[in-house]
């Protein structure tokens, strides 16, 4: 009874987990107590045969990488990656320096990331969140992404309000703004009020949480040099160069491979042609591996299309991207959205 008792309190406890006070096999346990026979469909080797089912998948689970395995595993932005290194490095032995009661460094943790849509800021300011909570800087390591619409308000007084929310979001992690230089649009204030409440929170609750601001190159360095405040707290620029054709037709593999999709040879080349002559006609709103994202949602659209109509459709068939599938592939199709 006690096997019976011990599986089915695993058993359930890992399924649904527990309230912290009475489990249901507690309550069963109470009967039990009483001299009632528990209702049990299953005997005792089913249950422990059951809980070492789940204790071995748990055991399987892939386990979650660290912020430097995913910054290696970054296509391209090599000078990021460097920069990246450097800075979790002196932010490291910063902090062993005061806990060992030496004087600190000044160091500034906040960022400006500059660059053209597309080329990996957000993604790099999460790892930079997960990687300043590994070596022990910020408490929690979440990234909160926001930009002027989630921090400035229709009216006067509501701005600081609004800011000040999402300040205490990212308390304990990193708040990214992108398209910050939008908050010194000219003729109003709101703006001016968000970057002030944002200056204040940054001395009041120093190496409580970090901010990244981030941009179009020109216009990031214009709004940093439009505050005296701004300039002081940022200067450290992180640059972020547009992908060669090759990265982005590497970020396209990456998509096939975690999707379990495969091209034919001449699907391949194909889909370096295309991306060539997108990269060539670039605008300043080209959204590089946004780009190429949309390019590949684009062509599982078109092969879910072909493969749809087809009777006994096997593995293969379902992976197989072909020259067909890259047929009515428009350049507009691509959001102009910034990563």
């Amino acid at each position: 009874m006690s096997e019976v008792r011990d599986g089915l309190k695993n058993l359930y406890n890992d399924l649904y987990g527990s309230d912290g006070n009475t489990s249901y096999t507690d309550k069963v346990e109470d009967k039990v107590g009483d001299g009632l026979q528990p209702v049990v469909t299953e005997n005792s080797e089913e249950v422990k045969a059951k809980a070492q089912a789940i204790e071995a998948a748990r055991e399987t689970k892939e386990p979650e990488k660290s912020g430097m395995e995913e910054l290696e595993e970054l296509v391209g932005l090599e000078t990021i990656k460097h920069d990246v290194k450097e800075l979790i490095a002196l932010a490291k032995v910063r902090k062993i320096r005061e806990e060992k009661g030496m004087k600190p460094v000044p160091v500034s943790l906040h960022l400006v990331f500059s660059g053209n849509p597309g080329t990996g800021k957000t993604t790099v300011a999460r790892i930079l969140a997960k990687l300043y909570k590994e070596i022990g800087i910020l408490e929690k390591g979440q990234l909160v992404e926001t930009d002027r619409s989630g921090l400035v308000a229709g009216y006067v007084g509501q701005t600081a309000i609004k800011t000040r929310e999402k300040i205490n979001e990212a308390m304990g992690g990193v708040l990214f703004i992108d398209e910050a230089y939008a908050l010194n649009s000219e003729g109003e204030n709101y703006g001016q009020e968000s970057i002030d409440t944002i200056l204040k929170a940054m001395e009041d609750y120093r190496d409580r949480f970090i901010v990244i601001v981030a941009g179009y190159t020109q216009l990031m360095k214009e709004f940093v040099e439009s505050n005296p405040g701004l300039k002081s707290r940022f200067n450290k620029f992180f640059e972020f160069p547009d992908y060669t054709v090759d990265e982005l037709q590497a970020i396209f593999k990456l998509q096939c491979d975690k999707y379990q999709y495969k091209l034919t040879e001449e699907a391949e080349a194909a889909v370096r042609d295309e991306i060539i002559l997108r990269e060539s006609a670039k605008g300043e709103n080209f959204a590089n591996a946004r780009e190429v994202r949309n390019l590949f949602e684009k062509i599982i659209t078109n092969q879910a299309a072909r493969v749809a109509d087809l009777e006994d459709v096997d593995e293969e068939t379902l992976s197989l991207i072909t020259i067909h599938d890259l047929e009515d592939l428009d350049e507009n199709d691509c959001a102009e959205e910034e990563e």
